[in-house]
């Protein structure tokens, strides 16, 4: 049995603030091959995740909150927002699916937030993601300023 309490969320959330990045994942897949990757994602507010789509091959993701606050967004393929929604474990909503072929992002909205994440595998890191051009590359400067005007934008500032 795989099992995921406070202790587990909490030595994650440490990791993911001593980390660069500001996030960490736990991988609870066996490996790339499994064709249903699971993971805890631990989250910080100043982390960007560029937005990309699972295309080619096609890939459904779950995001479920877990701890803290977070926001999933969804793009259209100019990079305007179509849809959002912040999860909490205490709701109103606590999940949200992506279906393949749709760009999106995750936000974190609070210190300490995680999430577990479903996703189709297998895992290959050449394929796995197609990022979108009209958002920044991670470690840029406009990384940090995109992050910003889209939590202003959405008002959830």
């Amino acid at each position: 049995m795989k099992k995921i309490d406070f202790k587990l969320m909490d030595e994650l959330t440490g990791k993911a603030r001593n980390s660069a990045r500001k996030r960490m994942n736990h991988n609870f897949h066996t490996g790339p091959e499994d064709t249903l990757q699971r993971l805890l994602n631990a989250m910080e507010p100043s982390t960007y995740v560029r937005p990309h789509k699972h295309e080619d091959p096609d890939k459904r993701e779950v995001f479920f909150a877990l701890k803290g606050k977070l926001c999933v967004v969804q793009f259209d393929h100019s990079g305007n927002v179509t849809d959002h929604i912040v999860l909490s474990p205490s709701g109103p909503a606590v999940a949200a699916e992506i279906a393949e072929r749709t760009f999106h992002t995750v936000i974190s909205l609070q210190e300490g937030s995680v999430a577990y994440e479903a996703k189709d595998g297998p895992y290959n890191p050449i394929d796995d993601k197609n990022f979108a051009s009209w958002a920044p590359a991670e470690n840029t400067p406009e990384a940090a300023i995109y992050l910003q005007n889209l939590i202003k934008k959405l008002g959830l500032e």
